[in-house]
């Protein structure tokens, strides 16, 4: 009997197929369900990375042979159903950003603590084998004292992007630069400025 970790992905976007590809390519997990708002939309991404399709997103959380969920809905939604998914005693890697704002990312740390399931954010620059290694180079002292970070993290959305509707640009659904990329710099410059400083991480008691 397999003892991968089932996992069960909520939205059917690009992001969301890049998961399963990755899922697909593990030791350790296997891509149990997918959840889309339209069974036609589940249905078109299983004909792809082949899974147990739900209609609507509650019935992927109510799947018992789902361990964990991966939740890579628009960023308005993550925490709600991170919060499903952990109230289910499930695992929840939530796409970044894990929450609108920090009292938001305050109350799924909270809700995971109490429930005994891992969240976590999908950074997954932090679970490279690269970044292990600068952070090696940084604490070792290799690199002589670290005074200044610099980074900067962008991307060519491509054509068709530049709607201000779109999850790009507008308010309501996250859009700007710090939730979308900015969040990349900003949490790369917090790891290497903690590993200098001898800790896990810094947190930075002022922005300017």
């Amino acid at each position: 009997m397999s003892n991968r970790l089932r996992w069960g992905i909520i939205g059917t976007g690009h992001i969301a197929r890049a998961f399963a590809r990755g899922i697909s390519e593990s030791d350790t997990g296997v891509l149990a369900a997918v959840a889309s708002r339209s069974r036609e939309g589940g249905e078109r991404f299983a004909a792809e990375w082949p899974a147990r399709v739900h209609e609507g997103y509650q019935a992927l959380i109510d799947d018992a042979a789902v361990d964990a969920v991966y939740i890579a809905t628009p960023h308005p939604l993550h925490v709600e159903w991170a919060m499903r998914a952990i109230a289910a005693g499930k695992h929840a890697l939530v796409e970044k950003p894990i929450g609108m704002n920090a009292a938001e990312a305050q109350v799924l740390v909270r809700a995971a603590r109490r429930r005994g399931v891992l969240l976590m954010e999908a950074f997954m620059y932090r679970c490279h084998p690269q970044t292990a290694r600068v952070v090696e180079l940084v604490r070792s002292g290799a690199l002589g004292a670290i005074r200044l970070i610099e980074a900067s993290f962008c991307y060519d959305a491509g054509p068709g992007h530049a709607d201000a509707t779109s999850r790009f640009y507008a308010e309501s659904l996250g859009g700007g630069a710090i939730l979308d990329v900015g969040c990349y710099p900003i949490s790369f410059a917090r790891l290497i400025a903690g590993v200098a400083a001898g800790h896990g991480f810094a947190e930075p008691v002022a922005l300017k």
